[in-house]
């Protein structure tokens, strides 16, 4: 029998607790400050192990909009600790901006000024400011979305540039792209969300502006037949062949939620039917076991079977999305079969969270449950945004 809606939202309450009381009990660094860089899949901590501005400020989301919807004090103290930590040991005092990894005691490890880091940082202060009020959160974040607007806001071509070296002059030394790719659709759809959320907090005419021609950068260049491209050159020209179905899930909902902040109702009839036209053709990555493939190289067809755990977070969020956009009953059973598949190959029953992800036979591939890119971040907020939309 398929999942109720309020089962659905009751399942999902109970497992973000469980996410974050594993967080909570396995990543803090009581040794060296912060948390750890990395934790084993049997949640054995690697003390010496760097740590990233993208899980510090991802943490700092997590637990500070579950303080904001459950006021407990445990998320609030995680959330503070986050903070103080990128306050104290990845804000660059001299360049301005913030660095993309520090070494384990805090010290600067990688410098350069990568705009997807800086995304997430923006994303993480501003949530923290809405849920604590404190003024310099907020600060922080304005004063980053000014140093993103003056160094990497491309106004000839529009966009923004990937990154830039540690003084903030241009670089080509990039993390999701090289050589003359300077523009990624990853770092396009992370600035979206975090203009948005940093517009909740922060109505400004400046950033209002910007958040709609990042929205403009999505129609026109990022986006071509329900589908996203991936990298590009400085003119917008297209320099990959691939189709990432979790991102293509996963901004199918980001963008709708912009659109939505903005109020703006002309772009909300447009990008309404954007989305579940989006939804609608990432829903061809689905596998008969309701688990979301990766991605598929259009140049070659091959087809990426793995299923990552943040791609199936996001595919039940979109296409829980996409069910309340159009009322179709189909795209509600794309969501609980997303769930279903999470409950019986992700999460790990053992060691608690979830597991990277598994293989197209469903054996799990054993990566860390905490790294550079493992983070309470898709899981937890797919859970919320699913309890939101079912209960909340």
């Amino acid at each position: 029998m398929p999942l109720s809606i309020p089962a659905l939202g009751q399942e999902v309450y109970q497992e973000f607790s469980n996410i974050l009381s594993y967080w909570i009990n396995y990543s803090i660094d009581e040794e060296k400050g912060g948390f750890y860089g990395r934790v084993t899949t049997d949640n054995r901590p690697v003390p010496n192990e760097p740590k990233s501005i993208v899980i510090n400020s991802r943490i700092l989301w997590t637990f500070s909009t579950a303080y904001i919807l459950f006021r407990k004090q445990n998320y609030l103290a995680v959330a503070t600790r986050a903070f103080n930590y990128i306050e104290k040991y990845f804000i660059d005092r001299e360049n301005g901006g913030v660095y993309w990894s520090v070494n384990a005691d805090g010290s600067p490890l990688e410098r350069k000024k990568q705009m997807y880091g800086h995304a997430f940082a923006i994303y993480g202060l501003s949530e923290f400011y809405r849920a604590t009020r404190q003024a310099n959160a907020l600060d922080l974040a304005i004063e980053l979305y000014n140093l993103v607007e003056k160094h990497s806001f491309d106004p000839k071509n529009g966009g923004y540039i990937e990154a830039f070296a540690p003084n903030w002059s241009p670089t080509n030394d990039y993390i999701l792209s090289k050589g003359d790719d300077r523009k990624s659709m990853n770092t396009h759809l992370h600035l979206l969300e975090a203009y948005t959320n940093l517009y909740r907090a922060f109505p400004d005419v400046g950033l209002r502006l910007q958040l709609k021609k990042m929205l403009s950068s999505f129609t026109d260049h990022i986006i071509a037949n329900n589908r996203m491209r991936l990298f590009f050159d400085e003119q917008w020209n297209v320099k990959s062949p691939e189709i990432s179905y979790g991102h293509d899930i996963e901004a199918s909902w980001l963008l709708w939620e912009a659109a939505e902040v903005l109020d703006d109702k002309p772009l909300i009839v447009k990008i309404k039917d954007l989305s579940i036209n989006m939804a609608k053709a990432a829903a061809d990555g689905l596998a008969a076991d309701g688990g979301l493939n990766y991605e598929l190289n259009v140049a070659t067809n091959h087809l990426n079977t793995n299923k990552d755990w943040w791609v199936q977070a996001e595919a039940m969020v979109g296409f829980y999305n996409a069910y309340q956009l159009t009322g179709k009953v189909n795209y509600l059973e794309k969501a609980t079969n997303s769930w279903e598949f999470i409950k019986k190959y992700l999460i790990d029953k053992e060691h608690g969270e979830w597991f990277w992800g598994v293989k197209d036979d469903h054996s799990v591939y054993n990566k860390d449950k905490v790294s550079f890119w493992k983070c309470p971040y898709h899981n937890a907020r797919a859970c919320l945004e699913i309890w939101r939309r079912t209960e909340g």
